[in-house]
């Protein structure tokens, strides 16, 4: 089975988008790996003391992961972006599910996109 990795724009736009990741990736035959820096990413939204308008789908997001199945991995960096394109680099049969252009641009890796505000992709 082959593996994609969430970062965390992505989850948070899933979110607002109404779309159930946890759902929708199984069809496509994927195993959803998300980093422990991610979880971490997401209760640092939660607690911070600025006003952001995100809050609220990190708290969803948290929900989510606490009801579902996933397999948890250690990236060995504080750095999210640079941990999730070495394991790219090392791994090229492993999915990246990522709005951020700078990952998209140094991986050769196959992408999983939100098309058209409703339906997730391989490319």
């Amino acid at each position: 089975m082959k593996r994609v990795i969430l970062d965390t724009n992505f989850i948070l736009s899933c979110i607002r988008q109404k779309i159930d990741f946890f759902e929708e990736i199984p069809l496509l035959g994927l195993q959803i790996i998300i980093p422990e820096q991610i979880i971490k990413e997401l209760k640092k939204i939660i607690d911070s003391k600025k006003k952001l308008h995100f809050k609220e789908e990190a708290k969803i997001a948290l929900k989510l992961l606490e009801k579902n199945n996933f397999k948890k991995i250690d990236l060995k960096t504080k750095n999210v972006d640079t941990g999730i394109i070495t394991l790219a680099k090392s791994d090229k049969d492993i999915i990246i599910a990522t709005l951020d252009k700078e990952i998209k641009t140094r991986i050769q890796n196959q992408k999983l996109i939100i098309r058209g505000k409703k339906k997730l992709e391989i490319i």
